[in-house]
């Protein structure tokens, strides 16, 4: 594995020439923001960046949102775009929730782990004045292989499985208002609460005013005291399989990568009447 899932902006601004070298925009918006993230990637981008749409870039058979594609989808997205199998793939965002996790941990989850995600985002890059166009690139289509690695993933039957086993820790990536249903979910028809015997770890508690994530050192005591054990395993969850990346990038950068992520999260969980939560 490498030394960190993480890479600088002065790092990447200085491989920019790098052909091999691949930035890719994963901004996504909640749709109540009206924000578009393949528009505004048209607006402004980091040169020789491509879009990452993880709303298009899914299963197509699925109810849920953003869901994870087959290989034979995911691998015809990819060639699409360009991207080969030796490309480093350097994924940023500039939204108002960090998405670029999502994108980061779906290339693994596909058997690519040369993937990082530039730390700050573009909010960092842009602050710092680095190189920003309008300019969209285009790459000739490639040939890019897809494995999928079952060990990153969760589905709801796992879950509930875990239930009774015990055997991995879920960690809930949602703000502690919605972790305790004191506050609403966003989206409609789900109910409150959370899985039973998650533990609450809200995402943003991770990072740093400026987007970057927190230094090791305060990560681990922030683990420490939410507490999570990381010789377990661990699987974490969110409010759609998306921010619930975030943990697994930070656990990554204390050199825990085979953290699971539940994709179908409190979408699929809140939305089933069946499936048992607590408050």
């Amino acid at each position: 594995m490498p030394p960190s899932p993480l890479i600088s902006t002065h790092w990447l601004q200085d491989n920019l020439e790098n052909d091999r070298v691949v930035p890719i925009d994963a901004s996504w918006h909640m749709p109540a923001t009206g924000r578009i993230g393949a528009d505004e990637f048209k607006e402004s981008l980091i040169p020789g960046a491509l879009f990452f749409d993880i709303d298009t870039i899914v299963d197509a058979t699925s109810q849920l949102p953003h869901t994870m594609p087959t290989e034979e989808s995911f691998e015809k997205a990819i060639r699409a775009l360009g991207i080969s199998n030796d490309d480093t793939i350097i994924v940023y965002d500039k939204g108002d929730i960090p998405t670029a996790a999502r994108a980061w941990w779906m290339f693994r989850a596909m058997g690519h782990e040369n993937v990082y995600m530039l730390d700050g985002g573009f909010s960092k890059w842009q602050q710092e004045k680095r190189p920003i166009t309008n300019t969209l690139s285009t790459r000739e289509p490639s040939m890019f292989k897809a494995t999928f690695n079952a060990t990153l993933f969760r589905d709801i039957d796992a879950v509930c499985t875990n239930l009774k086993t015990k055997q991995a820790l879920v960690i809930d990536a949602r703000s502690k208002g919605r972790f305790d249903g004191t506050v609403p979910e966003p989206r409609s028809g789900l109910r409150s609460g959370h899985i039973p015997n998650s533990i609450n770890l809200p995402f943003d508690t991770l990072y740093k005013a400026d987007g970057t994530l927190k230094e090791i050192a305060e990560l681990k005591e922030i683990i420490a005291n939410a507490p999570i054990d990381l010789s377990k395993q661990i699987t974490t969850s969110c409010g759609s399989g998306v921010t619930a990346c975030n943990l697994a990038i930070a656990f990554a950068a204390l050199g825990k990568w085979d953290v699971a992520v539940y994709d179908g999260s409190w979408t699929e969980w809140g939305g089933n009447p069946k499936l048992p939560i607590q408050l």
